[in-house]
């Protein structure tokens, strides 16, 4: 049977070329993301200058492993769906095939060998091609999020043995799991369909696509309508998986969206518009497998970066209303003597200050077996300063001396409960949350520290932010100029709302890197579900185009023809994926609202524009190119007998 699975694959090499591709760039990809997470997740923190800088290398690389982590799953989870595709799609042209297989004698379980064995031909090929080209990528998915500044500048990767045969068993796996449904599904093609060219093949939309369809649905939409009961962190993180199940659940119900939409085409389209209108009716697997990657790409590329951008949005906003300050200074507090807030109070024009220092710190909830550290943000604070400063945090006149209060970041912190918290070697002990402050949307620290609880020597070379409050009629420029003289060099003083928009721009930069780490990859592998759906299906229409041209058309019109199909297709394909996207973007507008008091909405054109052209130029470049490809030979030739 391995032999046969063999044959097979040299047969039909260019249909499958997509699926080891896949399988190569998902195994070099999971290689090169375990080595850097397996990296960052075992280095040392350098010796630092400060007490807490080895804890601000232990955040960022909590950061740059949950980045690598997904990356990981991600590769994994869109290498078994471009193979499940590519295979199903081939499974289903070769029915008569298999079926003449059970004519002659095979049982089910032998079909289920020739198609597992295929799989495992597949994925040891590509994962050996995928384990060479892992060496080299490893070293540029580490420049680019070096640069990206998710990586330290010194990072440097270790390798480990035992990575090498894990990548190969693992792409194994990646192919038998993308296989696996299509294969059970052939297992059960029933003898005589060997002897019934002419008929329909069963049903695309088969009992487990309605339950996986339906399922996914239910879960986009129950995110969406429970993402504002989650609050500004919950809802948010609710809001951006609406968007890869909505992209789910419309990929799988393809076959008949894509028809459907296929109906929009002008009905004075003439013969080309007619035959295309047909194709995309009759051949709906076809159309189906072309539209699916295109719905991944658009739902997730759009959805998760249109959320990134409202909700940097609704930060910007929500913190220009919590600030009643006019300028914003950005020092770093000395080694000793008196903090930044002190060279201001002789400054003409100012009439309050408050000055928050941000630090990484331990923090420890529950008890016994229950205990979680993790690290988080805390803010040291000027308790009543603070609460001047920034409307609506709340009464905090019970933050003082040993106590806590839950910052606007806050996650399982509840008023009256007690928390551990540790900066650098500096350990406070269980300390009780006295008070808390609203969340945010753009989040946060999670505590709010007394001034005076952490000594001195932990805070010194730490950066502090300084709100400053102006009298009434000052002219904020004027006395920014005199609080960048008196606090000296090194200090950064802005007016608010170019602080916000600098802190914005700051936000929007770091999601903006994850999105190009993660998300990157997604529009790679849907490239090559598009490009590997296009080569499969036109190959397979040899003798179907060779009878358009017998019958009248010439190649020409072939050839314009599978173009008119592959553009529809792909106009349904980004079609569904934008209503993918809404889902996340409506949610968005749910839970902003709620948090916030106004929707905020912040759409990337640019991103949306480019997508929609370059998926356009992609479809269309290898439909043409392989339909040219296809119809070279005479059509006579291929009508003498059935390939």
């Amino acid at each position: 049977m391995l032999r046969l699975s063999w044959s097979g694959l040299l047969e039909r090499w260019s249909a499958f070329a997509g699926a080891v591709l896949t399988v190569c760039l998902g195994v070099a990809l999971v290689q090169s993301s375990l080595l850097l997470l397996l990296t960052s997740a075992t280095a040392d923190a350098p010796a630092g200058a400060t007490a807490v800088q080895p804890m601000s290398f232990d955040e960022a690389r909590i950061v740059a492993v949950t980045v690598e982590a997904v990356t990981l799953a991600l590769a994994a989870f869109l290498a078994v769906f471009v193979i499940a595709s590519t295979f199903a799609f081939t499974v289903d042209q070769r029915r008569q095939e298999l079926a003449l297989l059970r004519l002659v004698g095979a049982g089910r379980r032998h079909v289920m060998r020739l198609l597992l064995g295929e799989a495992v031909l597949l994925g040891v090929a590509g994962s050996l091609a995928g384990s060479a080209v892992g060496v080299g990528l490893v070293r540029v998915q580490q420049a680019l999020m070096v640069r990206l500044g998710l990586l330290p500048g010194d990072f440097s990767v270790q390798w480990r043995v035992w990575v090498l045969p894990a990548s190969i068993a693992l792409g194994t796996a990646l192919a038998l799991a993308g296989v696996f449904l299509a294969a059970r599904r052939a297992a059960r093609v029933r003898p005589l369909e060997a002897l019934r060219a002419g008929e329909e093949p069963a049903g695309v939309m088969t009992r487990g696509r309605w339950i996986t369809g339906a399922v996914l649905g239910a879960g986009a939409l129950a995110l969406a309508v429970l993402s504002p009961l989650g609050g500004p962190a919950g809802g948010r993180a609710m809001a951006v998986c609406v968007s890869l199940c909505a992209a789910l659940a419309l990929a799988t119900f393809a076959p008949l969206a894509v028809p459907a939409l296929a109906r929009l085409l002008p009905a004075r389209a003439g013969t080309l518009g007619d035959l295309a209108r047909a194709n995309l009716r009759d051949e709906v697997r076809r159309s189906a497998s072309t539209a699916a990657p295109l719905i991944v790409l658009v739902g997730l590329l759009l959805g998760q970066t249109g959320a990134a951008w409202s909700y940097t949005a609704a930060a910007q906003r929500e913190l220009r209303q919590d600030t009643a300050a006019q300028v914003v200074v950005e020092s770093t507090l000395p080694a000793a003597g008196a903090g930044p807030a002190a060279a201001f109070t002789g400054v003409s024009g100012v009439a309050t200050t408050s000055t928050e220092v941000e630090l990484p710190a331990a923090v420890t909830t529950g008890t016994g077996e229950m205990a979680f550290t993790e690290i988080s943000r805390v803010l040291v604070v000027d308790p009543a300063a603070y609460e001047r400063l920034h409307a609506g945090s709340g009464p905090l006149a019970a933050l003082r001396g040993r106590a806590l209060a839950a910052g606007p970041g806050a996650l399982g912190t509840p008023v009256g409960s007690e928390v551990g918290v540790r900066v650098g070697e500096t350990d406070l002990g269980r300390l009780p949350v006295v008070a808390g402050v609203p969340q945010t949307v753009g989040g946060g620290p999670a505590l709010l520290l007394p001034e005076g609880l952490l000594p001195a020597d932990v805070l010194a070379g730490s950066p502090a932010r300084t709100f400053v409050q102006l009298q009434p009629g000052a002219d904020p420029r004027r006395v920014a100029a005199a609080l960048a003289a008196a606090a000296g060099p090194g200090a950064a003083v802005s007016v608010v709302d170019d602080w916000l928009q600098g802190s914005a721009r700051a936000a929007a930069s770091t999601d903006t890197s994850i999105l190009v780490v993660v998300m990157g990859l997604g529009a790679l592998y849907a490239l090559i579900g598009v490009v590997n759906s296009g080569v499969v299906a036109t190959s397979a229409r040899r003798r179907e185009f060779a009878t358009a041209r017998a019958s009248g058309l010439t190649r020409r019109q072939v050839v314009g023809s599978a173009l008119l199909e592959t553009w529809t297709v792909t106009g349904a394909g980004v079609l569904l994926g934008v209503v993918a996207a809404a889902g996340t973007l409506a949610a968005v507008l749910i839970t902003t609202a709620s948090a916030t008091g106004s929707p905020s909405l912040d759409l990337p054109w640019v991103l949306a524009g480019s997508l929609v052209a370059g998926a356009f130029v992609v479809t269309g470049a290898t439909s043409a190119w392989t339909a040219w490809s296809a119809t070279r030979a005479a059509p006579v030739s291929l009508l003498r007998a059935r390939e």
